[in-house]
């Protein structure tokens, strides 16, 4: 049997899924539309090929959005929660890498659309650190 390189779930656990399938690439995307979609400064993905991925509970929990006029532009999310989930297209898979449940066995490559990244945007490296939660 083939080891299970990947797992992940939605942050009520009602989406799970998995693949046997190594990841391939890891970016940051900073475009406008990708900040929309997250939330945040940028979206963090992992992509792996397509053979090898299955949905291990709540495939019928999911909803998706297209952005109309483009055909790379789709949010996949949990019903219940709203945790963005992966999206499986003819080319691969694009697994939201804040949605998995173990590391991806492969660090970030590159960002990309770095010229559209929010002025308000500060590296990691220049804030303060604090372990958990006080706010």
């Amino acid at each position: 049997m083939p080891e299970i390189t990947l797992r992940g779930s939605c942050l009520c656990g009602t989406v799970t899924y998995e693949t046997e399938a190594k990841p391939h690439t890891f970016l940051y995307c900073f475009c406008s539309r990708c900040r929309k979609k997250t939330g945040s400064a940028h979206a963090s993905n992992v992509f792996v090929e397509g053979a090898g991925f299955r949905w291990l509970s709540g495939e019928d929990s999911i909803s998706t959005y297209a952005l109309p006029d483009t055909n790379t532009l789709t949010n996949c999310f949990c019903k219940t929660c709203g945790s963005r989930v992966p999206r499986k297209t003819e080319r691969g898979v694009t697994i939201p890498a804040g949605g998995l449940d173990v590391e991806p066995g492969l660090p970030p490559q590159k960002c990309i659309y770095w010229a559209d990244k929010p002025d308000w945007y500060r590296s990691v490296e220049d804030l303060p650190k604090v372990e958990q939660s006080g706010a």
